[in-house]
């Protein structure tokens, strides 16, 4: 139950990453977005979903380009 909330936050979270990285012509918010709608797919821990989730929601903020 756990992992398909997160699954559903970080999919909405990378729409919308998704689409500011495509307005603005940035491919780092684009990148990241894409990232943040497939990787629940791959996780089981709950454990690594918060991590690598965290990771992927920090990158466009880190990482200009």
């Amino acid at each position: 139950m756990n992992s398909l909330f997160v699954g559903i936050i970080a999919g909405a979270i990378g729409m919308g990453y998704f689409v500011y990285g495509k307005r603005q012509a940035k491919f780092a918010p684009m990148i990241s977005g894409v990232m943040l709608c497939i990787y629940p797919y791959f996780t089981d821990s709950m454990i690594w979903l918060a991590v690598i989730g965290l990771v992927l929601v920090v990158v466009p903020f880190v990482a200009d380009f």
